[in-house]
């Protein structure tokens, strides 16, 4: 029986006892049902306690179930059913939390667009975003939802990418600008080039991990568990002294009426849905609370380089040709070996030339993590690593670079320039002071070149020349003191390291599908900023949820150590648990807050 269905049961077969007894004086009839209804929600709890235990784990519901016993035992049947309500609604409110997550995003599925304006030999048609092809021109009037992701070709406006990002701002886009699947036009007209089917744009991917969130629901650790065997044993303490000096079993069951452990039940899952929505609304998305809870303990951040630390964007700096062969037609057959690859570099020599230039290409193969070969009009091409093209022995640069080869022939190398993101220094800095002192880069990159980013950023250890089973090799090799690790990546070749991490971050705003779903977090702004807020936000949610337990525990111990005496009644009791109930769910919703530090953080970063 579901949770929701078994509060709404009880509910109505305790006004149902109320009306019976105080309407027509059925005392018996009233404790009858009540007496029926707590031993069938008791007998429900011990199969689920039992379960719990053969899991290895240990929960509270033990003094539930003797509270419950104790209280239809002794014939203090309305405070009976006052602790079952409780119980009851507890466990409903758990439910709703578990499926909240990503509730801020949930208009996105709402308002998913269905068609796009085609422009097609003059004419406006339109169809499903379906079918929609890459390079179909797509006219998106004012106030409506771009359909699939795309490059401005006419028209200028502004554009709200609010559910996308998490940044208000309206951005205004012009011609030759990306656009975003989701984001909302404003006032202007314009017309837009396709580069993704829907299947692949943004808006979709988004829509992806709301709907995997949702098909798995957040695993929420009960806070409360860590501290149920002393909590058990004090309330047992405590209602069996009562019992042995007052010679009277009511005592007993006034005692355990106030240590019935509903607001510890209840303030984990309501504080980690609380930091999951303030996540939300800084443009991340957090898959899980237990992930809130690895994330929070972290001891190791690592980072991939191009693309998470740099922008990725890499820029050709110099072309090296040896004879027979110019620069201009190195960089032509290289651009057209690279022309069907999505490789950060391939993009940068393909960009850099005029599509004019391009030669036949066929037979195009790649070797994971060493480079391409490929048939240029008739030429055998290797590009990729030194060592994958040429055993010549040469002075090698000290950018990132990638060499050719040509029949078998070393024929030269390009070098690259990338640009470290202006977030990423003070990024570093403010995990330190966010408690993360051992940071990593794991790069592909040639050690000289990926020791210059990582000391000018201040990574802590630097590795490099990693191929992808190098970047998991780092990872597990963390001693046990370093983790929970987390790796952030933007990358196809970053999923298995994000899958392997304890918690993977990917950056989703450019990133791969791919890493978006390997990844416990996506943060949807392409800002390496927010993985300091996401820190915060954990922490600080975190904090709450431990604060919210033990005000619970404090609660109900004084409350239990003033029954002892018996001054509070048995219902007065379980109604003192309303209270209670209440001040632990008012403290665990502070965790959706925007807290001081992650304010700070903001503040800091928009200097930058």
């Amino acid at each position: 029986m579901k949770h929701t269905t078994k509060f709404a049961l009880v509910v109505l077969l305790g006004v149902l006892a109320l009306f019976l007894e105080f309407s027509f004086h059925l005392h018996l009839a009233a404790q009858i049902i009540i007496t029926v209804v707590g031993i069938f929600i008791s007998i429900t709890m011990l199969i689920e306690m039992i379960k719990t235990l053969r899991s290895g784990k240990y929960g509270v519901d033990l003094l539930a179930i003797t509270a419950i016993v104790a209280t239809l035992a002794v014939g203090e049947y309305w405070a009976s059913i006052v602790v079952l309500i409780m119980l009851t609604g507890g466990d409903s409110l758990e439910d709703y939390a578990a499926h909240k997550a990503g509730k801020e995003l949930q208009n996105l599925l709402d308002n998913s667009p269905q068609k796009a304006h085609v422009l097609s030999d003059g004419h406006l048609t339109t169809k499903s975003v379906e079918a929609v092809q890459v390079n179909d021109q797509v006219v998106v009037k004012p106030g409506e939802v771009v359909p699939v992701d795309g490059i401005v070709l006419s028209g200028s406006s502004i554009f709200d990418e609010s559910s996308l990002t998490g940044e208000p701002n309206p951005v205004t886009k012009s011609i030759s600008d990306d656009l975003m699947s989701g984001s909302i036009n404003g006032d202007g007209a314009i017309t837009m080039k396709v580069t993704k089917i829907a299947a692949d744009s943004q808006y979709q991917t988004i829509v992806k991990l709301v709907k995997a969130s949702e098909a798995q629901p957040a695993h929420f650790v009960r806070l409360a568990d860590r501290y149920a065997i002393p909590f058990t044993l004090i309330s047992y303490l405590i209602a069996g002294i009562a019992w042995y000096i007052s010679k009277d079993p009511v005592r007993f069951a006034e005692v355990l009426v106030v240590a019935s452990p509903c607001p510890l039940i209840l303030a984990a899952p309501i504080a980690l849905v609380s930091g999951m929505s303030s996540a939300n609304r800084n443009g991340i998305i957090i898959k899980n609370g237990t992930t809130i809870e690895k994330f929070a303990t972290a001891k190791t951040i690592a980072f991939d380089k191009t693309g998470t630390l740099t922008k990725g964007i890499l820029a050709l700096d110099q072309i090296k040709s040896f004879p027979p062969y110019s620069t201009d037609q190195l960089l032509a057959i290289a651009a057209s070996a690279e022309q069907q690859s999505s490789h950060i570099l391939a993009r940068s020599i393909v960009n850099a030339v005029d599509k004019n230039v391009l030669l036949p290409v066929s037979e195009i193969q790649e070797v994971t993590g060493m480079g391409i070969t490929a048939q240029v009009d008739q030429h055998h091409v290797k590009i990729g690593r030194k060592k994958f093209v040429t055993t010549e022995t040469f002075e090698t640069p000290k950018q990132t670079a990638i060499y050719i080869s040509i029949d078998d022939r070393f024929a030269g190398y390009i070098t690259f320039s990338d640009q470290i993101r202006p977030e990423a220094s003070i990024t570093i800095t403010q995990l330190n002071k966010l408690g993360i002192k051992n940071t990593l880069m794991i790069s592909g990159d040639q050690k000289a070149t990926a020791n210059m980013v990582g000391n000018q950023i201040g990574i802590a250890k630097v590795y490099s020349e990693c191929l992808p089973k190098d970047k998991i090799a780092v990872l597990k090799d963390q001693e046990n003191h370093l983790r929970p690790v987390v790796m952030i990546g933007d990358g196809v070749n970053d999923a298995p390291s994000l899958t392997v991490a304890d918690v993977g971050i990917a950056m989703g705003a450019r990133g791969s599908t791919a890493a978006s779903e390997s990844a416990d977090i996506v943060i949807l702004k392409d800002d390496l900023g927010r993985v300091a807020r996401t820190l915060s936000i954990s922490q600080y949610t975190m904090k709450i949820a431990k604060q919210s337990v033990l005000i619970g525990i404090f609660i109900c111990i004084g409350l239990m150590l003033i029954a002892a005496t018996g001054i509070i009644p048995a219902l007065i009791g379980a109604l003192f648990q309303e209270v209670v109930d209440t001040v632990t769910i008012l403290w665990a919703l502070l965790a959706h807050r925007d807290n001081a530090d992650l304010k700070q953080l903001i503040v800091q970063q928009k200097n930058v």
